[in-house]
């Protein structure tokens, strides 16, 4: 008898009719003698709609009021699909995140999970419950209630599966990971397993399957996740360490696009590391992620300094910029895509970014911003060249 900790997302849980049929699977998977902790998202869009409430209260809701309001979605669906279960004659206890003191730490909306008390989940699993616990959430060292930031209910699970010792499943409405998204390019070709650094690359780069700090913590504490499809046998894609002896079979295993970062460039800043250094320290600070970083050539002492932010944190960084440039040398660039290639092989073969630049130049894309690391290239390109990016790289890398 092992523990089992599945998460079903929004997608999965969207109408009272799923949910019954979660609680089908899910007594179903209980008699084959498996311990159920279940993870649940907010049903389909409540999340985004709790969003708008707030917004209609404030066009700057206060961030503490805002973590309680957005963690009632992930409740509701925890006290339904309990209830599920015991309508169908079995028994179930669902938790929020203070009942079973999932710790977190950090800024209200992006807090990361410290630690948690497995007791009460423990002695329910003990008690032969199905126990269902409201994802996203946590509570911090002042009582009050935190959420982890989207897509932070795969993190929940991840952290319950480290803490419980037991196996991680994800459902959600796509039947595993594609090496193209299939929305976006319909020969995408499903993976049976990909390794958790390329998990994280494409997680991080756009790929919307998985949250990146899910994938962080699976590989810290070497937890594999299965993904698949709620409420069906169809195979899914296993996440975990890559067989070594397929290294050089493929150097590219997927592809990720993103349209929700800017790039920011400041022209003629001194070119002086200490100021380059505060900036990006007072970017991080807030908790702002940077990614892509270009720098000019130093001349008369000048150099212009061009990064992608997240496009909803414009508003936030413009404010700890301006502090280091005049406005009228700071510029936005709002038509971008990260366009990211990502493969474990490219370690192992030489040519890989060549060839892509290749193709890009043979089919008029223009790069504007380029990054790259051991296992991924990213380049910044035009929205409007982003179907005709994947069309030609995923034939290329035969996506």
């Amino acid at each position: 008898m092992s523990i089992v900790v599945q998460k079903y997302g929004g997608s999965s849980v969207s109408s009272t009719e799923k949910i019954k049929n979660i609680a089908k699977t899910l007594i179903k998977r209980k008699k084959q003698g498996d311990d159920l902790v279940v993870v649940v998202s907010a049903m389909g869009d409540t999340t985004d709609d709790l969003i708008t409430l707030a917004k209609g209260i404030s066009n700057n809701p206060d961030k503490r009021e805002l973590d309680v309001l957005l963690s009632t979605g992930e409740m509701m669906s925890c006290a339904l699909l309990s209830m599920a279960i015991k309508e169908l004659g079995y028994d179930s206890v669902s938790y929020t995140a203070y009942q079973v003191g999932i710790k977190t730490k950090g800024q209200y909306g992006k807090c990361l999970i410290d630690d948690i008390d497995s007791t009460k989940i423990v002695e329910s699993i003990k008690e032969g419950k199905v126990v269902i616990v409201a994802g996203f959430q946590g509570i911090n060292e002042k009582g009050d209630i935190t959420t982890l930031g989207r897509g932070g209910s795969d993190t929940s699970a991840v952290a319950l599966a480290v803490k419980l010792k037991g196996i991680c499943e994800i459902y959600t409405d796509v039947d595993g990971i594609y090496s193209v998204d299939p929305r976006k390019y319909k020969n995408a070709k499903k993976l049976d397993f990909i390794d958790y650094e390329e998990m994280l690359e494409l997680s991080s780069l756009g790929a919307q399957v998985m949250h990146s700090r899910s994938i962080e913590l699976a590989q810290k504490y070497e937890i594999p996740i299965y993904v698949g499809l709620s409420n069906s046998d169809i195979k899914g894609t296993i996440i975990k360490g890559v067989n070594k002896m397929n290294l050089e079979s493929k150097p590219i295993t997927g592809l990720a696009t993103s349209d929700d970062d800017i790039a920011v460039t400041l022209r003629d800043i001194d070119a002086n590391i200490n100021i380059l250094s505060n900036l990006f320290e007072s970017v991080g600070s807030k908790k702002i992620n940077i990614d892509m970083i270009s720098q000019t050539a130093p001349i008369n002492g000048k150099v212009n300094v061009s990064f992608t932010i997240p496009r909803d944190e414009q508003k936030e960084c413009m404010e700890i910029i301006k502090n280091f440039s005049k406005m009228q040398n700071i510029s936005i660039d709002d038509d971008v895509t990260k366009f990211s290639v990502v493969g474990i092989g490219m370690k192992n073969t030489s040519g890989v970014a060549a060839k892509m630049f290749r193709v890009f130049s043979e089919n008029d894309i223009e790069v504007k911003m380029i990054t790259t690391s051991e296992i991924r290239i990213t380049c910044a390109i035009s929205q409007q060249d982003k179907t005709k990016a994947i069309e030609i790289a995923a034939k290329e890398f035969y996506l």
